[in-house]
């Protein structure tokens, strides 16, 4: 088995993965409390545009990609940060659980995203991806509880172990049914270096005590910088 075979889910993984997401996608013990909050709902990917910000100045479009360096030259992310939504969480590592779908972050009062770490660092060449909760009945808002407000041009920053901060700027912000997840556009290889935070959306459905869809940000890297 090569390296990337460890790192990355092989071809006849993906309807693994896809199944595994449907369930699990990040927050599927999550139970929702009656009058809570909702989360920021992107458009569904597909339908109606969201209605444009109502703030004067609209946010910047995203900025040229950055070229990533090969994955074995990148170090590991450490912790990241979304100024828009007033985001800091230390990351964890998560990978493939006993059924062969992502693992998720525990779902407790310190909450925290997690680096699927499978896939590439956060500056590598290709789609790294961090999950996180979006609430719970018993803690409230999770770490990625506003992910769907997040707007094109909206920066995010991974520091990593060697003391580099890896910048990324959000392409789109998109809302998926978990039963349509796009595995090959979270997952699939890209030729620059991409980053994907996910987290769940849409209605609550009582019976399954899950969300019905995924809310997932799209982002391209477009600097590095010493932390």
């Amino acid at each position: 088995m090569t390296e990337q075979d460890t790192r990355r889910p092989s071809p006849r993984r993906w309807v693994a993965l896809a199944a595994g997401l449907a369930l699990v996608a990040v927050v599927a013990v999550v139970v929702a409390v009656t009058g809570q909050r909702q989360a920021p709902q992107p458009a569904v990917a597909g339908g109606p545009a969201p209605a444009a910000p109502s703030s004067a100045s609209a946010p910047a479009g995203p900025q040229a990609p950055a070229a990533g360096p090969p994955a074995d030259s990148v170090a590991e992310p450490v912790s990241v940060r979304v100024p828009a939504i007033d985001v800091t969480s230390d990351l964890l590592r998560l990978g493939l659980d006993d059924d062969g779908a992502v693992e998720v972050p525990p779902l407790g009062p310190d909450d925290r995203a997690g680096w699927y770490e499978r896939g590439p660092a956060p500056g590598a060449v290709g789609p790294a991806v961090l999950l996180g909760h979006v609430d719970s009945a018993e803690h409230g808002p999770g770490v990625f509880f506003d992910l769907g407000a997040l707007q094109p041009g909206d920066e995010i920053e991974v520091a990593r172990a060697d003391g580099t901060v890896a910048v990324f700027a959000v392409d789109r912000v998109e809302r998926h049914a978990k039963d349509d997840f796009p595995t090959l556009e979270v997952y699939g290889d890209t030729l620059d270096a991409q980053l994907r935070l996910i987290t769940c959306g849409g209605d609550f459905d009582s019976s399954a005590r899950s969300y019905e869809d995924n809310v997932i940000a799209f982002a391209t890297l477009v600097g590095t910088r010493a932390a």
